[in-house]
């Protein structure tokens, strides 16, 4: 477990916050802050940028929901949230949100760092599963514009696609280039003389 992760807590009850911030330190994490309004959240966010944020709140709407997200910026971090009630549309809601832990039933001081832990695991997947996602589109993208490459010198200089292919590699070999960026340029060329 990361001991030195930043953790920002939103809490309007001072004694609660002091419950929480020890609860922490008992955990072993010890560069806590703590906001008490959630009009704090986003220049807070700025300036501290936490590791992962841990809210707790009595009952959040879709509202409230949307500026926690845009305000942690819930792509680039953990959001724990705690809340007393809830329904199904709000919980739908704050996973659309990107909240990586939504626990209903309030903040129990025990609960603290397994759903921390499984906030920050849950928010680790997620990002690994965003980056793997952008990885697949953009491979994708790039055989689409390799093969309007090979297409275009198949046309133009009437060879095979095995051909054409071996040029584009023969000449980003040649040019220290990779494939992907002698297939652009050459399809952007296209497009110009087009």
């Amino acid at each position: 477990m990361n001991k030195d992760l930043r953790i920002l807590v939103v809490e309007p009850n001072p004694e609660r916050v002091r419950e929480i911030v020890d609860s922490l330190n008992n955990a072993g994490w010890s560069d806590v802050k703590a906001v008490a309004q959630i009009s704090a959240l986003e220049r807070t966010v700025r300036d501290f940028a936490p590791d992962i944020v841990l809210i707790d709140l009595t009952n959040p709407d879709r509202d409230m929901l949307e500026h926690i997200s845009h305000a942690t910026e819930t792509s680039k971090r953990a959001v724990a949230l705690f809340v007393d009630q809830t329904d199904e549309d709000l919980t739908q809601a704050a996973l659309l949100a990107g909240v990586s832990a939504y626990v209903v039933d309030g903040l129990k001081m025990d609960r603290i760092k397994p759903v921390l832990q499984t906030a920050i695991a849950r928010f680790k997947m997620m990002r690994q599963m965003q980056a793997e996602l952008n990885a697949a589109k953009q491979a994708l993208e790039d055989r689409k514009t390799i093969d309007r490459a090979k297409g275009i010198l198949m046309r133009q200089r009437n060879l095979s696609e095995d051909e054409a292919y071996s040029l584009l590699r023969k000449t980003a070999m040649g040019q220290n280039r990779k494939v992907i960026d002698v297939a652009s340029a050459l399809v952007t060329a296209a497009d110009l003389l087009s």
